[in-house]
């Protein structure tokens, strides 16, 4: 196993860990904020290591995008249980990463590789700043983490509507 699939493994065992610390913490988030944007970070040097090494695997290519919605989700999901989130509009964002998945998993069947859009960056992006700042327990980082929230919330459909159309070939919907 390379060091970029390593450290994608570290991130996925840093979930449960967030988990325990954010709910025996009580409202005190900040060590599983801290846990929270360590794992976040290491998409990024997992991806660095990947490409830079040339050790991009299939395993890699795989697991690196389920960690990384597997991270994400159960931080949203938290927030719903500690009522700092609307559950419709965490539905929304779990709903959309998996027709997405599907969508791209469908791709691959057909040869097709659907790279991240700009939207999809963005998509992302804003749904990490808006997790660390709710997750951060500091009454003015939250109420600016909910506008950002809800700015992810705009930005996941419109990423999702956009991977969709531009890739409709994929559907095949000639043959439905």
């Amino acid at each position: 196993m390379n060091i970029a699939n390593k450290v994608t493994l570290i991130r996925l065992f840093l979930i449960p860990v967030f988990l325990v610390l954010f709910y025996s913490c009580g409202r005190t988030y900040n060590v599983a904020a801290l846990i929270f944007i360590i794992a976040s970070l290491t998409d990024a040097v997992d991806g660095h290591l990947a490409r830079s090494r040339n050790i991009v695997t299939t395993f890699g290519k795989f697991v690196d995008p389920l960690v990384d919605k597997l991270l994400t989700m159960a931080a949203f999901v938290v927030l719903v249980g500690d009522n700092t989130l609307p559950s419709w509009a965490v539905i929304v964002i779990i709903a959309r990463e998996l027709a997405i998945t599907g969508f791209r998993t469908l791709a691959a069947d057909q040869g097709i590789t659907i790279a991240a859009s700009k939207w999809g960056k963005l998509k992302t992006t804003s749904q990490m700043i808006a997790l660390v700042l709710l997750l951060l327990n500091n009454t003015t980082l939250n109420s600016i983490g909910i506008y950002v929230f809800y700015l992810a919330v705009v930005l996941t459909i419109i990423s999702g509507y956009d991977y969709i159309i531009k890739n409709k070939q994929v559907l095949d919907l000639e043959n439905i």
